[in-house]
């Protein structure tokens, strides 16, 4: 009989399940420990460490002290531009920052390039302390859907060689990106050249150890000649035969889905990539019923509705998180980035539906509650955030503009304040306020103080008929309103609540403006349609018939 090896390796259950089914259990996920001491036993001297971060949560899925826990090679200069790949003691370890899946950020290539400055700002802060000795010029966004740089990190892996491992937490895109940076097809590029126990070596330096083995030539032969020197204690996995089309890792929206460190090598022993298994990213979904976990993974990029949050409103996401503005409260506008169903109720029939009482029936309701039962009872407060970035020059339009008005911000009555809040694994929610100057740089004075600088400032400070009168006397003069003084200390910022389960799994940053890049587009039917014809001659006509 003609006995043909299958044309692919046979897979277990549970692969079976999660690439037919999208079912099946997640693995254990290993330490920071784990991951360093699996790279330590790397067979290559040449060592990258790419550091994938998802877009969806940045920089939530960031792992702090990545630099000093891996031991990457040190700084020799804080200039970006020089070489930083030098050999520390034997080895030569480097690290990249990958920010995976930025489609989700805009919907143009061009648009993600130019957020390069925002997504290195807003990694030096959550770096803290330590990201004054981490180089960013290395941060690199792609996505592995659209194909954006993936081909020059695919070269990039190539003309390095070595061992490029991919270090992240759960989900956020690893065995996806492999799909897409690996190097196919590149066997024949470097001749004469074959991988044995790890390292690249000559055709005739691998025959005679294969002699001395009393071995063959055959390809077999090599794979299980590498397989007797095996380690079974290692916690690296041996290296697979080299083809130039091998088996990709499996891709799944199921966190935990690579149990173990995937390698692939390529070049003819030139180098590898390895995919190791992801990091805990989150406990969300244990407070999440098993049907609705999937609604937690934002798979496309969203385009949100304009929400407007009036005082004594709340801000529900799938029943289970709460954003509650603080007292005084603003007019506040909300960006829901997030899958979760978004809806705005009054704070006391929000905190009936979020701590899941029995007068609530939630048949009255658009949207289901995502929690499971029991969830209400362990919701926390999670933080109180400011709205402490000032957006004024990119919300005001063509006011600001030097092309337009070309006012300057000091001239302007009121300020415009934003912030994101993050939802770790899922999305963010962008806010805006707007606040009146005089509130904002308003001192806080304990009540009963006397009110007497306030009463001099207010005689300091011209009517508007005065203004014109100076203006007249000297039309080179321009009347300018007073600068508002900043106040000693803090300023009044706008503060909401989050509430969530347990208090867990939020935080914020810097507002990256994503309604500005997402606005939903005009109907094109409406672009060019014709302009409503005017009515002035059709009275006129009207009037001239009535006269007749």
């Amino acid at each position: 009989m003609d006995r043909r090896e299958p044309s692919k390796v046979p897979v277990c259950d549970r692969c079976h399940n999660l690439q037919h089914h999208n079912t099946g259990e997640s693995i254990f996920h290993p330490s920071i420990d784990a991951i360093r001491d699996t790279i330590a036993e790397s067979s290559h001297k040449h060592n990258h460490v790419y550091h994938i971060i998802d877009a969806a949560d940045f920089p939530m899925s960031l792992i702090p002290r990545i630099s000093d826990i891996l031991d990457t090679t040190p700084l020799r200069s804080k200039n970006r531009r020089s070489k930083s790949d030098a050999f520390y003691t034997s080895w030569k370890t480097g690290l990249s920052f990958i920010v995976t899946r930025c489609d989700l950020l805009a919907p143009t290539r061009e648009q993600t390039e130019k957020l390069y400055p925002y997504l290195q700002d807003v990694l030096r802060d959550a770096l803290g302390r330590l990201g004054r000795n981490v180089r960013l010029g290395n941060v690199i966004a792609v996505s592995s859907k659209r194909n954006w740089r993936t081909r020059n990190l695919r070269e990039e892996i190539y003309k390095r060689g070595g061992c490029n491992w991919l270090v992240g937490k759960a989900n956020v895109g690893k065995s996806k990106l492999v799909h897409e940076v690996f190097p196919k097809g590149m066997m024949a590029n470097t001749s004469g050249k074959i991988t044995l126990g790890g390292k690249a070596t000559s055709t005739e330096g691998a025959k005679s150890q294969l002699e001395l083995a009393g071995g063959d030539i055959d390809p077999q032969v090599i794979e299980r000649f590498e397989d007797e020197n095996f380690d079974q204690y290692s916690l690296l996995t041996p290296a697979p035969k080299e083809t130039n089309y091998p088996d990709m890792p499996l891709v799944s929206t199921l966190p935990g889905t690579t149990a173990s460190p995937i390698r692939l090598p390529f070049g003819n022993g030139r180098g590898e990539v390895i995919d190791l298994p992801g990091l805990e990213r989150s406990g969300l979904e244990r407070y999440v019923q098993e049907k609705h976990r999937s609604s937690l993974i934002m798979r496309s990029r969203l385009v949100p509705k304009q929400q407007s949050l009036a005082p004594g409103q709340s801000l529900l996401l799938g029943g289970i998180i709460r954003i509650t503005p603080r007292e005084p409260a603003l007019q506040v506008l909300m960006y829901s980035f997030t899958p979760l169903h978004a809806h705005i109720t009054r704070t006391d029939k929000a905190e009936a539906i979020q701590e899941q009482r029995s007068d609530v029936n939630m048949k009255n309701y658009d949207f289901d509650y995502i929690g499971v039962p029991g969830t209400g009872e362990r919701t926390k407060l999670a933080g109180s955030f400011k709205l402490k970035w000032d957006v004024t020059k990119e919300r005001t339009g063509p006011l600001m503009r030097k092309d337009a008005i070309g006012l300057s911000i000091e001239r302007l009555p009121y300020r415009v304040v934003s912030t994101d809040i993050l939802i770790e694994g899922v999305g963010w929610v962008e806010l805006v306020a707007q606040v009146r100057t005089k509130d904002l740089f308003r001192r806080n004075e304990e009540p009963g103080a006397p009110q007497e600088n306030q009463e001099i400032e207010e005689k300091k400070e011209l009517s508007a008929l005065e203004r014109l009168e100076a203006l007249a006397e000297d039309p080179r003069k321009k009347a300018q309103a007073p600068k508002p003084v900043p106040a000693e200390g803090e300023l009044n910022w706008p503060i909401v609540d989050v509430y969530s389960p347990e208090g867990k799994f939020i935080s914020c940053r810097q507002p990256m403006n994503g309604w500005m890049m997402n606005k939903p587009l005009k109907d094109p039917r409406h672009r060019n349609a014709r302009p409503r014809k005017s009515m002035k001659g059709m009275k006129k006509r009207e009037k001239m018939q009535r006269k007749a």
